[in-house]
């Protein structure tokens, strides 16, 4: 067979008539959607048809539908080795599992605010807290300028806590690579 007797699949015939009147946007997309409709009607039909055959118990939904497990808080990943990374990374999981908040160090629901966390997390070793509380700065203001004038400011400043928690996760990684 030679290649000249193939024609290329874009080949279309030439038309027989004049072409149609161009369509609207609205025009065609009520075409389209005529057409979907059609073409769902048809399926449900044909999934009738091939599955009328299939003897089905009735399954009670209390079998189905269950409530969430309660799993507990998600555990702690590996901890940095060195004692200010650690502790930022605990505080960033305390933030991640018992919730973030604005304007205290703990809400009435037990959510904490980013020097919150590290505050509890530090089980009363203030020096490693305030060690703690100075990388959180440092990583703060390296990321949104020397303008930041404390941890809780920044906290305090923002809607949600994507970017507090993200600061603390920050803070931890840059704690050990510091080796502090």
């Amino acid at each position: 067979m030679s290649h000249a007797s193939l024609s290329p699949a874009t080949d279309h015939p030439a038309p027989t008539s004049a072409p149609p009147a161009e369509l609207t946007l609205e025009e065609r997309l009520a075409l389209v959607n005529a057409e979907m409709t059609a073409r769902l009607d048809e399926a449900a039909v044909a999934y009738e048809v091939n599955t009328a055959h299939i003897d089905l118990e009735p399954i009670a939904l209390a079998d189905v539908i269950t409530g969430p497990v309660d799993a507990g808080p998600a555990p702690l990943p590996d901890l940095y080795p060195t004692p200010v990374a650690a502790l930022l990374q605990r505080a960033h999981h305390r933030l991640l599992t018992g919730g973030w908040c604005s304007g205290a160090l703990v809400d009435a629901d037990g959510a904490r605010c980013m020097l919150g966390a590290i505050r509890i997390e530090a089980h009363g070793d203030r020096g490693l807290e305030a060690s703690a509380a100075a990388v959180l700065l440092d990583a703060i203001r390296r990321t949104f300028g020397d303008d930041v004038p404390s941890v809780p400011s920044f906290n305090d400043a923002h809607g949600t806590g994507r970017a507090p928690i993200r600061m603390v996760d920050h803070a931890a990684r840059l704690a050990d690579a510091r080796g502090l």
